[in-house]
């Protein structure tokens, strides 16, 4: 007898979810770990306000790793973008906020 396959629960999804997503980077390896590290940080500390989590993660890249940083963080977007070379990442954090992060 077959067995019916449930749908998963949204509670269990995010808990599988934590760690983040990378989709797309060409960033090399050092600079891939701090961007994580920065866009994780805003979108922990502020998940319901992405004005400030973008100003956050901007001004921190454009510190660390000169301008002009471009950022993008939310849900269900899609994008056409043009970038320096490995200067680009798109990543999930939680399973379901996509963060956007390229230089120009």
């Amino acid at each position: 007898m077959a067995e019916t396959v449930q749908p998963m629960d949204m509670e269990m999804f995010y808990r599988q979810a934590k760690y983040p997503l990378v989709k797309y980077t060409d960033m090399t390896a050092e600079m891939r770990e701090e961007a994580m590290d920065i866009c994780i940080t805003a979108v922990e500390k502020y998940p319901n306000d992405m004005e400030k989590c973008t100003q956050m993660i901007k001004d921190q890249m454009d510190k660390k790793f000169g301008s002009p940083w471009h950022v993008i963080v939310g849900r269900g977007f899609a994008y056409e973008i043009t970038y320096e070379l490995r200067n680009m990442l798109y990543l999930f954090v939680g399973g379901t906020t996509g963060v956007l992060l390229w230089k120009m």
